[in-house]
């Protein structure tokens, strides 16, 4: 069984347009060279989603000694907070699902402004919903990726999106991402989709490298531009303008792990940030980046709402969605429900094979 309920699945050897080439010292086609960045952007995406779907893992989770040993702290106080998370959780998924129906190319190109904080707050509130069903109640972004990313590195979700990056600048570790190391991004000469496991894992490094070294270089400059907590130079008190090693690794202990969480907050920038022009001007596959980041969100949140319904009892979980407004209670709300959530919290019958894929 797949966990991608009412979701069009996308064909693994879907490949992106062809960069043009060039002849002799003719540079490249102007308007493909101004698509490079969100081709690459799409790529990383793309490859979250390929990723998922060749792990196919999402059941496994029901096997996890974690998972069979999850319990929660509900009060009838936290239940109400716990029911607004998910409500605005499932209410950015649907939101972001509804997007493709209006079928116009142009339109769908400036649904990028949305759709791509749709994606991540939907994540986001699902994050906070399953930490808040543990008793964590954070509304704080950093805190709630620290949790996550602690979450990852200790084994509750599966490998589909359970690799991660720690370590300091030019000197990380890519962890639970085996195949990565087989196949080098920076020697492709081309903007191609991976079209194979190894590839795609690679893309994925890739991705937790450049994420991660925003991290860094975002909390080198918050540090460095204020007066109060700027590194000095021990001999002149100037402040630093270069970082030892010793210095990057003290960086990186306070970023802590680096997840596919902070992969999706790169998000985020269509509505802070006037770097979202370079999609919607572009010339990518706005379509399939779009049914990308519809696959991922509903992985990562079918990995919390099991997490959530183990913690509250099937009855309890079938009577929060029975709660929602109709037009979420008869979408993939439901249906995820049925076809996922509870066939995984059905006790596994006697000498079953386990057959397991933790992420470790």
């Amino acid at each position: 069984m797949t966990q991608r309920t009412n979701v069009t699945m996308h064909s693994t050897d879907a490949q992106a347009p062809l960069a043009p080439t060039s002849t002799g010292n003719l540079p490249l086609d102007d308007s493909w060279r101004k698509s490079i960045p969100a081709q690459v952007f799409l790529n990383h995406f793309f490859a979250m989603d390929y990723h998922v779907h060749h792990q196919n893992d999402l059941f496994d989770l029901a096997k996890f000694p974690v998972f069979q040993q999850f319990y929660g702290r509900v009060t009838d106080e936290s239940r109400k907070a716990l029911e607004k998370l998910l409500l605005n959780s499932w209410s950015a998924e649907y939101a972001l699902r509804i997007t493709p129906v209006v079928n116009d190319e142009q339109y769908l190109q400036s649904s990028l402004h949305w759709t791509f904080p749709q994606a991540y707050y939907s994540a986001l509130f699902s994050a906070r919903a399953f930490l808040a069903v543990q008793g964590i109640n954070v509304s704080n972004e950093e805190l709630i990726r620290k949790r996550i990313g602690n979450a990852v590195v200790r084994g509750y979700y599966p490998a589909s999106i359970g690799y991660y990056a720690l370590g300091p600048i030019n000197s990380y570790r890519i962890q639970r991402l085996p195949m990565a190391k087989r196949f080098s991004v920076a020697a492709k000469t081309d903007l191609l989709l991976p079209s194979r496991a190894a590839s795609a894992q690679a893309e994925l490094a890739q991705f937790l490298k450049t994420t991660r070294d925003q991290r860094v270089k975002a909390l080198r400059n918050a540090i460095q531009n204020n007066p109060k907590t700027a590194l000095r130079s021990p001999k002149t008190g100037e402040i630093l303008q270069k970082f030892s090693v010793e210095q990057y690794k003290q960086l990186a202990k306070q970023i802590g792990y680096t997840t596919y969480f902070d992969m999706l907050s790169r998000l985020r920038i269509s509505s802070t940030n006037r770097e979202i022009e370079r999609f919607v001007d572009s010339e990518i596959d706005v379509k399939l980046f779009h049914q990308s980041l519809v696959n991922i969100v509903s992985h990562v949140n079918s990995v919390h709402e099991a997490y959530i319904a183990k913690a509250l009892g099937m009855t309890a979980y079938r009577q929060l969605v029975a709660k929602l407004p109709s037009y979420l209670q008869e979408s993939f709300v439901r249906e995820r429900m049925n076809s996922v959530i509870a066939p995984m919290l059905v006790e596994p019958q006697a000498g079953e094979e386990s057959g397991l894929r933790l992420a470790a």
